[in-house]
């Protein structure tokens, strides 16, 4: 037998030498691939943020594309029940399809899901953020989607928790004539009002024993569903901060430094993935905020960051305390490996400078 065997050609060798190196990395039949849960979808894709995310998919998530509501008894949850009674519930599905500069063809290719990145990219260009005047997510989703027939991509919680509730494919219900273009977001606040009629803020801020301001869940609440135990929550600023919204004078407390930072994130994200939202905010030449409803024919043309009342003049979200300086600002940093974009363009000036020579 021995005298029988042939040597195999070194070629066959390495090919199996390749297939067994190979089914040591291959996966297994069953085997979990681990999230590290800062991940948000885009187009069926996985990207990190860098900040807690909690998907639809995951256990205490919220799924804007359940027909049914979320909070109600679940005898009564369905479609039939809910439209008799919830009046403002007029369609099953709480969002659509994005159409707005797809050719037919793509339209077709799309509307049964197939949605890749570089076409989303070509449609998405604006990140709407809104204030939820419900005080945390949980109350946020309940309000939408069981009771208002409205969507959003993101709800921002209090203590910086981010909750996908739709792949960002999909066309939201948040900002009526931006919903085809823009990726929305509602933070958790109580939001602006008059100074005279400010009584709401009462129920939702105290005073700790230094005279900073504190976030105090209404009782009938519970614990807000708030994803981390025992949080308290303040805003980064003190006292009330005032503003002009639309024209008219509001007061508003500031959202929390949890949510600032997680928005700052989030909002890198976007601005990378989506090359036309640019990291910015609408200003005037001398760079001033604008605070109210852009022109028509401006907000056409936008792209970028931009409050709901940029797109709507019945709208003052997210009011007078938002800092828009800290969340473009540093969100641009992390664009730019953590430097301000000045100093990253002269860092890649001076590798130039200093790069091989002919």
């Amino acid at each position: 037998m021995i005298g029988q065997f042939r040597l195999l050609p070194m070629h066959y060798i390495a090919v199996a030498v390749a297939f067994l190196a190979g089914c040591k990395t291959a996966p297994r039949p069953g085997a979990v691939e681990r999230r590290r849960g800062d991940e948000i979808v885009v187009a069926g894709q996985f990207v990190h943020t860098g900040t807690p995310v909690v998907l639809w998919l995951d256990a205490g998530g919220y799924d804007a594309y359940r027909v049914e509501r979320r909070f109600s008894p679940i005898d009564k949850s369905d479609w039939a029940p809910s439209s008799e009674e919830v009046p403002d519930l007029r369609n099953p599905n709480r969002f659509g399809m994005r159409r707005a500069g797809l050719t037919d063809d793509e339209i077709e290719r799309v509307r049964g899901g197939g949605w890749d990145l570089p076409l989303l990219q070509k449609v998405v260009d604006q990140f709407v953020i809104h204030f939820d005047v419900c005080g945390v997510s949980r109350q946020c989703f309940k309000v939408l989607h069981d009771h208002r027939d409205l969507s959003v991509h993101f709800m921002l919680d209090l203590d910086g928790t981010i909750y996908q509730t739709l792949d960002v494919k999909e066309r939201a219900w948040h900002a009526t004539i931006a919903n085809s273009r823009s990726v929305g977001i509602e933070i958790a606040n109580m939001g602006a009002y008059p100074s005279e009629d400010s009584r709401a803020l009462e129920e939702w801020y105290a005073k700790d024993a230094d005279g900073k301001a504190r976030i105090t869940i209404p009782k009938q609440l519970g614990d807000g569903g708030i994803r981390t135990k025992v949080f308290v929550g303040h805003p980064a600023r003190a006292e009330l901060v005032r503003g002009t919204i639309q024209g008219e004078e509001l007061v508003q407390y500031d959202f929390t430094p949890e949510q600032y930072v997680a928005l700052i994130k989030l909002t890198a994200t976007l601005c990378k993935m989506f090359p036309r939202i640019k990291c910015d905010y609408p200003h005037d030449a001398n760079g001033k905020l604008i605070p109210q409803k852009l022109p028509d024919e401006e907000l056409e043309k936008y792209q970028g960051v931009l409050g709901h009342y940029h797109v709507q003049t019945n709208k003052t979200d997210p009011g007078p305390a938002f800092q828009w300086d800290t969340v473009v600002g540093g969100a641009r940093k992390l664009l730019h490996g953590g430097m301000s974009e000045m100093a990253d363009q002269t860092s890649k000036g001076h590798m130039r400078q200093s790069g091989p020579h002919s």
